[in-house]
């Protein structure tokens, strides 16, 4: 038996029942990966000829591109394949930790979105845009993206409201400045690509926003030169927050455009009206070349993802990771 790996066109011997990234690893071939348990996603792989046994589930994630994707740390190989690893010059390879962190802020940054800031007694490394799983009791687990960058003292999650929420509705009434939260991670596929030099889009849907701010402040302090567009949509004016963050960062870098995008009630002109993915496709005729990064709830991610495709967008070059806010 063989494995044979894309795009390095490498062929390693396989015994069965060996572990994929097991394998990968032992030969040293580049792939992310993280927990290692099926939880982050990060080792997701592409089977293009044979078949491997995956098992467990995956982390709550949308995959925008089509294939057989498997998670190499759940699959056992049986027979001869061929897999691709995604860009294999852009691997992280963040050890899974699980960190003790207090409540230092909270604040409400728009009448259903809390921005909660906290300091971890242990360093949390990850890259822009990934996310983590916090627990702030036994019962109240939820997985929330990281806005900030891992050289930073503190860690900044915003979370939506949701209406009659288990795990929200404890955030709302009882978390405090002082309390204990456990935080595991990192989680996710969507994190920057820094040696991207074409153009990157950032398309934010609510607290999506999060991830989007943690790419944008990762991207320009690497001193990343490529344009970049945000596109950030809202319900209305109310849920409008981050703007003058967003304005601030504009101003400071010639090559960042944000554009907020409003759903309803817009008055005045002071906002463009409609949907965000609308605004990308008016603004945005031809994205051949670009990288996108997608943040936001499952069907505005699935929309734009199917968008950029039409507009020249590699499937590949497509991150997203879409949360469904079920009730909690």
């Amino acid at each position: 038996m063989e494995l044979i790996v894309q795009p390095l066109g490498q062929s390693v011997p396989v015994t069965a029942g060996d572990n994929l990234l097991a394998v990968l690893r032992e030969h040293n071939i580049p792939i992310s990966y993280s927990c290692t348990a099926g939880r982050c996603g990060t080792c997701r792989c592409k089977v293009l000829e044979g078949r491997v046994v995956e098992s467990g589930q995956e982390a709550k994630i949308t995959n925008p591109n089509e294939g057989q994707y498997v998670l190499a740390c759940m699959s056992t190989l049986n027979e001869s394949c061929v897999i691709e690893v995604p860009e294999p010059d852009e691997i992280v390879t963040h050890p899974a930790r699980i960190v003790k962190a207090e409540v230092v802020f909270i604040e409400d940054a728009t009448h259903d979105i809390k921005r909660i800031v906290l300091r971890s007694a242990k360093p949390l490394s990850f890259s822009p845009g990934q996310y983590a799983m916090l627990q702030f009791t036994p019962e109240h687990v939820r997985p929330y993206s990281m806005a900030c960058l891992d050289s930073d003292d503190l860690l900044e999650f915003h979370v939506r409201l949701v209406p009659d929420g288990r795990v929200t509705g404890y955030i709302a009434e009882r978390l405090k400045v002082g309390d204990s939260v456990r935080v595991s991670g990192p989680m996710g596929t969507a994190y920057l690509r820094r040696k991207h030099e074409g153009p990157m889009l950032c398309v934010a849907g609510g607290t999506g926003l999060a991830p989007v701010l943690s790419i944008l402040r990762g991207a320009l302090a690497a001193g990343m030169r490529n344009e970049i567009h945000v596109y950030f949509g809202v319900r209305s004016p109310a849920d409008i927050y981050c703007a003058d963050e967003l304005a601030s960062l504009a101003q400071r870098h010639s090559n960042l455009r944000v554009r907020i995008i409003v759903a309803m009630g817009v008055r005045d002109g002071a906002y463009r009206r409609g949907l965000v993915t609308d605004a990308v496709a008016e603004d945005l005729p031809n994205l051949e070349g670009w990288r996108a990064y997608l943040c936001g709830a499952p069907p505005m991610v699935d929309a734009a993802t199917l968008l950029l495709r039409r507009r020249g967008i590699q499937p590949e070059h497509v991150y997203a990771d879409a949360f469904y806010a079920s009730a909690t």
